[in-house]
């Protein structure tokens, strides 16, 4: 019974997607007599924690109920809203199902402590596999600070990601276009190369499905990108960012933060190629948990090549191109789990991820 009302808790949590960030995503729901008399979840970062939702929201007395969450409950002051632990103890609740345990160190297990201190019972690790896949960008970014890293390839049957350099070419079936929009609604930032820029144009908005528009990361050593490309000329400027070489000419970076577009600047080695790692730690340092790499072969290669990856998402087409360029140059081999397959159309979506950290 436990993992059915986690598994609801799950499904509330998700509800969050897009909103809560750096936060991670919560659902809790509480049980009594068997049925559910309050519901919530995390709705937006600084708001009102998903457990206290739910307790605001239940429509009968909490006395000898039961409450469940997908993560533990926190404890500590530092952040927007007070603690989610003395609100429960009040409450009248009296046994609480978690399937995770907060890594964040101000929680880590006080949360339930103090639970249990309070007479509460407390039931850990259900279904906690599908717990940390659920926030599996949070557990990544509090624990090595640096963000969640995805590399979505769409590629020809042959592997190539176009049929010839320089060339846009299209690939992906519609029905993968609209996950591409899903999955931009849900990671933090989207990153290109300024290959992708000059070829496709894109716009890297979110158009197909509801959902806001991630931050657009174009890694761009040279700033060799026109600056009337349509990425400078969305709303929004200030979620255009660019980053350049210390090497790259300054006065040409000047026009774009007179657009409003964010510049970030990093020393470069002899080729001017920028250490992948030392962008993932600026970029967790200013709140951004997750990526979605949508390009090109040398960023996918730079990616995999440091091993700064955490997953690879290939939607892979029906076409079979027989020359073009291929969608990774690498000098080593690769070893990931396939995590799941589906048909999206005439394409098909594989999940590729590496073990957990």
């Amino acid at each position: 019974m436990d993992n059915k009302f986690i598994e609801k808790c799950f499904k509330l949590a998700t509800r969050g997607h897009g909103n809560v960030s750096p936060n991670p995503l919560v659902g809790a729901i509480i049980v009594k007599d068997g049925k559910i008399i309050g519901e919530g979840w995390h709705k937006k970062f600084g708001d009102v924690h998903a457990e206290v939702n739910a307790i605001k929201n239940s429509s009968a007395s909490l006395k000898n109920s039961t409450l469940y969450c997908n993560l533990e409950p926190c404890v500590h002051k530092n952040k927007k809203t007070p603690p989610c632990v003395p609100v429960i103890i009040k409450s009248g609740i009296t046994r609480v199902v978690i399937s995770n345990i907060d890594p964040n160190i101000n929680v880590n297990g006080k949360g339930i402590t103090e639970l249990r201190k309070s007479g509460i019972k407390v039931v850990v690790g259900v279904d906690e596999e599908t717990g940390y896949k659920l926030n599996r960008f949070f557990f990544k970014y509090i624990k090595n600070k640096i963000p969640y890293v995805t590399l979505k390839i769409a590629q020809s049957s042959d592997g190539k990601i176009t049929d010839s350099i320089g060339n846009q070419t299209q690939i992906s079936e519609k029905k993968s276009g609209k996950f591409v929009h899903k999955q931009r609604s849900i990671y933090d930032a989207v990153l290109v190369g300024a290959g992708s820029i000059k070829t496709d144009n894109p716009l890297l908005t979110v158009r197909s499905v509801k959902g806001r528009n991630p931050v657009r990361i174009i890694l761009d050593g040279n700033l060799s990108v026109p600056l009337n490309s349509r990425i400078f000329k969305l709303d929004e400027p200030e979620k255009t960012w660019i980053i350049k070489s210390n090497k790259s000419n300054r006065s040409k970076a000047h026009k774009f933060i007179n657009k409003g577009i964010k510049v970030l600047e990093f020393p470069s080695d002899k080729r001017n190629k920028i250490s992948i790692k030392k962008i993932l730690q600026r970029l967790g340092e200013l709140n951004i948990s997750s990526v979605f790499v949508e390009g090109g072969q040398q960023v996918f290669s730079q990616f995999i090549q440091s091993n700064l990856f955490d997953e690879i998402i290939l939607l892979q087409s029906a076409q079979l191109f027989g020359r073009g360029l291929s969608s990774v140059s690498l000098k080593k081999s690769l070893r990931l789990k396939i995590n799941s397959v589906e048909i999206l159309d005439d394409d098909i979506k594989i999940v590729l991820r590496k073990e957990k950290h």
